[in-house]
């Protein structure tokens, strides 16, 4: 009879032997650092006091959002707007006015504005033209 003797190192590296070492293990275990010293880097870039900044970046932004970008007038003015038919593929609006829509008929949806104060249908076959005109001050 023969006795043999293994220690417990020694069976783990025996059966280590056995374990086949691929590319693809090798790979995970460099994505897996890499991984880790990125979150590391953006755990350090994260600024230590964020409620403030958060708190100022917020305030700044509902006074933006609640002016506009200006400060509202005390005046309430509202637009002075009509709205011109005519015949055909042209409707001009009246002096002192701009052309600030228009509308075709034949649902034609193809228009631009001429001069500023002229609505001018594209399509072949339109029937009426609306020019919505509105004074606008300066």
């Amino acid at each position: 009879t023969v006795s043999l003797s293994i220690s417990s190192g020694q069976a783990l590296e025996l059966l280590l032997s056995f374990w086949p070492r691929t590319l693809t293990f090798n790979r995970m275990k460099t994505t897996t650092c890499s991984l880790l010293i990125i979150i590391s880097l953006l755990q350090l870039m994260i600024p230590v006091n964020t409620e403030e900044t958060l708190d100022s970046i917020i305030k700044k932004l509902k006074e933006t959002l609640s002016y506009g970008g200006y400060l509202p007038s005390t005046v309430n003015r509202t637009p002075s707007c009509t709205s011109v038919k005519a015949v055909g593929r042209l409707a001009s609006c009246p002096a002192g006015m701009t052309a600030t829509g228009c509308s075709c008929g034949f649902a034609c949806g193809s228009w631009n504005i001429q001069n500023e104060n002229i609505c001018h249908c594209l399509c072949l076959f339109v029937d009426w033209t609306v020019a919505r005109c509105c004074q606008l001050r300066k």
